[in-house]
């Protein structure tokens, strides 16, 4: 593959639904967009071999027709669970034994399931963090058949409700005795940063984070509560790690394809540009 420069630009419409589907048209109409990337909302989960769309989002990807609209989902399974075998085989971390949360495993099953592959002792917060049930599941079967009773009702809510766009190290944390609790038990915590961070106590020292996207200011948050070590799925570029969505719209550009990659695809495409996860001592 030839050296090329592409232009990666984000762009927010604050929560403005009426502005993202005008922003979606006329991105879709641009000669110079070969690919959009959806950020701060999935377009559908993959999870115990389902598929389940949200059904407030379907309606934007149906506006997009001459392009390849992308959430990340598909760069995600595949570049989470090889984070797992990269934190083994490349960074030395022995993950057999060591306690993790996964705060959403049907947002990132990928991720949940190399987790528990690795010999790691695996809880699955699905209940807590998105439907705000005070329940932890502590194996597959369970979290299997919760996903396939909630799932269906879940993806019908507002997106809102089911995920925390607001939250960031500005965010006041929502602090419990409960949740407290919950984040002591593990040594490991991952998912989305934004689930990590809503409920974080203070004092978590040693403590690994297994993440997506991260700034700098983020880092800071992390290693001011204790934080040991910080792996992000994505490479860090610029003081930042890149979520998903921006890096498998840029990958299927570099690639040329009018559509999707497959998962085999996407990580041949990492190896080639040698973009790795990244792992920071943060204390």
């Amino acid at each position: 593959m030839g050296t090329r420069d592409y232009l990666v630009r984000r762009e927010g419409t604050n929560g403005d639904m009426r502005l993202l589907k005008e922003r979606l048209l006329q991105l879709d109409a641009d000669p110079q967009v070969a690919a959009i990337g959806l950020g701060g909302a999935d377009l559908f989960l993959n999870a115990a071999d389902r598929t389940y769309w949200i059904r407030e989002m379907r309606p934007l990807a149906q506006l997009v027709r001459n392009k390849v609209l992308v959430d990340g989902s598909g760069l995600k399974g595949a570049v989470e669970a090889d984070t797992i075998r990269y934190l083994h085989k490349e960074g030395g971390l022995e993950l057999k034994g060591k306690r993790a949360l996964v705060t959403s495993a049907v947002d990132r099953w990928g991720l949940a399931m190399a987790l528990d592959a690795a010999g790691a002792q695996t809880s699955y917060g699905d209940l807590y963090y998105v439907l705000g049930i005070r329940s932890i599941i502590h194996n597959k079967r369970a979290l299997r058949r919760a996903v396939r009773i909630a799932a269906p009702i879940a993806v019908k809510l507002p997106f809102s409700w089911i995920y925390p766009t607001v939250t960031d190290h500005s965010s006041r944390t929502v602090r419990h005795a409960w949740t407290d609790r919950l984040y002591y038990d593990y040594d490991i915590i991952a998912g989305d940063y934004k689930y990590i961070a809503k409920y974080m106590p203070p004092d978590l020292e040693g403590i690994w984070v297994i993440t997506n996207t991260t700034t700098t200011a983020d880092v800071d948050f992390l290693r001011s509560r204790g934080v040991g070590k910080l792996i992000t799925t994505t490479p860090r570029l610029d003081g930042r790690s890149f979520g998903t969505n921006v890096m498998e719209a840029l990958l299927v550009a570099a690639a040329g394809q009018t559509k999707a990659l497959t998962a085999q695809q996407y990580l041949s495409l990492l190896a080639e540009f040698d973009l790795h996860p990244s792992i920071e001592d943060l204390q």
